[in-house]
């Protein structure tokens, strides 16, 4: 979810020259399209929904990444262990000057429904500071 509404944040604020992409830290799901909840809610509200496929994230993506952002406190610690330069990883909520520092991005997988409205609630929230963020990298 939060790879689309990146894209399209970044779209929006005619931000250019970058790049998300979107993979996860267990190989579980590894080939499996995007939840079909998921799919739902970014559907409804105007997102990108289709196209996708579940990816385990790899050392030499987090490498050549110049910023790896992690959903929950369990992905930020998996991510961590394969950078090589822990300065560039970072929790989405962190962007979120109102969320509680270190609270990640509710998991709404094992959930209801509706918890996935709050799941993009909280990516959609964290979107200005981390577009923000990105304007920094870029001017660097």
């Amino acid at each position: 979810m939060a790879e689309r509404v990146a894209e399209r944040a970044a779209a929006d604020a005619d931000l250019t020259n970058v790049e998300f992409s979107s993979a996860g830290t267990i190989s579980e799901e590894f080939d499996d399209p995007m939840d079909r909840r998921a799919a739902a809610v970014l559907e409804e509200r105007g997102y990108r929904f289709h196209d996708h496929m579940a990816r385990r994230v790899t050392a030499a993506q987090i490498a050549s990444a110049d910023l790896v952002v992690a959903m929950e406190d369990s992905h930020l610690r998996s991510v961590l262990k394969l950078a090589p330069d822990p300065s560039k990883v970072s929790l989405l909520s962190n962007f979120d000057p109102a969320a509680e520092p270190g609270s990640g991005v509710p998991d709404p997988f094992f959930g209801s429904d509706s918890g996935f409205y709050d799941t993009l609630a909280a990516i959609e929230a964290a979107m200005p500071g981390l577009l923000d963020r990105i304007r920094t990298l870029q001017s660097q």
